[in-house]
């Protein structure tokens, strides 16, 4: 796959910026971006900077939503070890590395999403509160999503990482669970009274 030179910057403060990049380096501590509505050239130095995204497309795809975590995916591939990225501002990025160490000022990432609008993202070390790479990513993974809340609630109630939402008083497939063998049945499946001239019920004792 081809890397672009389209780039979203995501500055520390919540601001972003869309547009090309011609210079960008990892060794150079600052560089410049041409914005997406043909303003002057903006020079950027990494420490404004969370992340700078490089994407497919300026405009993305907002109906969206990239899958969480590592969807599965072996330990190392050609673009590194697995890696888990928490940012300051509580965004949670899984994917793959070939550079990061802890003492490097940024690194590059390839998200675990094959199928995200990024397709390579320079993460800033001083924007991120944990990064774990390797066996100690896909643990740090299922951490986080075991905290994510519920949909809906306010974060009170917790969820498995993987486990499907349902409704309660209902199965996985949606449906309500039949009463238990032996049980009392549903008023609508009472067994209906016998017909014809049959023996008349007996009543009392002999």
């Amino acid at each position: 796959m081809e890397i672009s030179n389209l780039v979203v910057a995501r500055y520390l403060d919540g601001r972003v910026l869309k547009g090309v990049t011609r210079d960008f380096s990892p060794n150079r501590a600052m560089f410049h971006v041409d914005p997406q509505d043909g303003a002057a050239t903006i020079e950027l130095r990494f420490r404004q900077l969370k992340a700078l995204f490089f994407v497919a497309t300026l405009e993305g795809d907002a109906s969206r939503q990239d899958v969480r975590g590592f969807i599965h995916g072996p330990v190392e591939t050609q673009q590194g070890k697995k890696v888990a990225v928490r940012f300051k501002d509580g965004e949670f990025i899984c994917g793959y590395t070939l550079s990061w160490s802890p003492d490097r000022e940024g690194f590059f990432m390839f998200p675990a999403d094959a199928g995200s609008n990024n397709q390579r993202i320079y993460v800033i070390t001083a924007s991120t509160v944990e990064v774990k790479a390797g066996p100690a990513a896909e643990v740090l993974a299922q951490r986080v999503l075991a905290e994510a809340p519920l949909p809906g609630n306010s974060g009170s109630m917790r969820r498995p990482s993987g486990a499907r939402w349902q409704r309660p008083g209902t199965s996985p497939s949606g449906l309500r669970p039949m009463p238990p063998i032996g049980g009392r049945r549903p008023s609508g499946f009472l067994p209906r009274p016998p017909r014809g001239n049959g023996p008349e019920p007996k009543t009392g004792t002999d």
